[in-house]
């Protein structure tokens, strides 16, 4: 069986990442690494792939079946997406969550245009949350759902922060309220606000003269990450942040919670992450998987994580998996 042939665009922490899970599956040949630094300056673990910069992108088109890319979802994602897509297979983990229906749309007349499959938001939520939330609601029609995340970094929220004007480095630790988690387990999930069920912690190494000030203002204001939460920042020392918050360790769960007749029911799917930028790009080549076999079929245009049939994230045949997982 021929391999697929993938390419990583971006090589930050799910880039990186996304280069081990193809290394541990067997049906995969990474073929190329696409980054807009200097190629040459890139170390990376596998001496086969190409070092390609993003401007030269195009010459891979007759030699990659999928493009995993591993933007951010508050700047790189909204270019990347759309660019690669005219010319690529592509899936990615787009998690901005209002933003979503637009950015699908968009996506899906590109890639429908183009002939080729756009596989978008399979992170861990959304993502592999989603494929839970849709199993709740199926199953306990009479009730509610509710995610909850951390306590741990949120990779996109991390990214944003770094991007405003002022920030040498800073993490973002997402944490729910307990209060909010007893409400979800009996059944009142729908009459919580975004406010009453998660805190967000930022910390911040500001670049010399930067004015702090604007920079928590910025932070505290941005639309879509932290207005709608009490968000507290702090800034600390480049030492101290290398010493504290290096680490990506992350999680959550799903809470959906429901009635029959017979009485109360609560269905829970809970993630303990010790690095979320790995298990990120581990659910990025599995679904990259999916959506290639989807492309082989015949099928175009944009796709998410609730369109994918689960047998299609596995490389094994349909009589092997009857028989290891019924």
């Amino acid at each position: 069986m021929d391999k697929i042939k993938v390419g990583i665009v971006g090589y930050g922490n799910i880039g990186r990442g996304a280069e081990k899970a193809i290394r541990d599956s067997s049906d995969f040949e990474l073929k190329a690494i696409i980054t807009r630094r200097p190629p040459h300056e890139l170390r990376t673990e596998t001496p086969s792939a190409l070092k390609i910069h993003t401007d030269d992108a195009l010459s891979l088109k007759d030699q990659v079946d999928m493009m995993i890319l591993c933007g951010g979802s508050a700047t790189d994602l909204p270019e990347q997406g759309p660019r690669f897509a005219e010319h690529f297979n592509t899936v990615d983990s787009y998690d901005t969550h209002a933003k979503i229906p637009d950015y699908f749309n968009k996506m899906n007349e590109i890639s429908k245009k183009a002939g080729l499959i756009s596989l978008i938001s399979a992170g861990w939520d959304p993502g592999l949350f989603s494929m839970y939330k849709c199993l709740g609601q199926a199953i306990l029609p009479r009730g509610s759902g509710c995610a909850f995340w951390g306590k741990g970094v949120s990779q996109g929220h991390s990214d944003a922060i770094r991007r405003i004007d002022g920030v040498e480095a800073a993490v973002q630790y997402t944490i729910p309220i307990q209060e909010a988690i007893d409400k979800a387990r009996a059944g009142e999930s729908s009459l919580l606000t975004t406010r009453e069920k998660h805190l967000r912690e930022c910390y911040v190494v500001a670049e010399e003269g930067a004015d702090k000030a604007e920079i928590e203002n910025t932070i505290k204001t941005m639309p879509y990450y932290f207005a709608d939460y009490d968000t507290t920042v702090q800034f600390i020392s480049k030492d101290e942040y290398d010493k504290d918050h290096k680490g990506m360790p992350h999680g959550g769960f799903v809470v959906h919670s429901g009635e029959t007749d017979a009485g109360r029911h609560t269905m829970e799917f809970s993630l303990n992450l010790d690095h979320n930028a790995e298990f990120t790009a581990s659910i990025l080549v599995a679904f990259a998987r999916a959506a290639y076999r989807y492309y082989k079929e015949g099928r175009t245009g944009a796709l998410t994580v609730l369109d994918i049939p689960l047998t299609y994230l596995l490389p094994e045949s349909d009589e092997e998996l009857r028989k290891e997982l019924l």
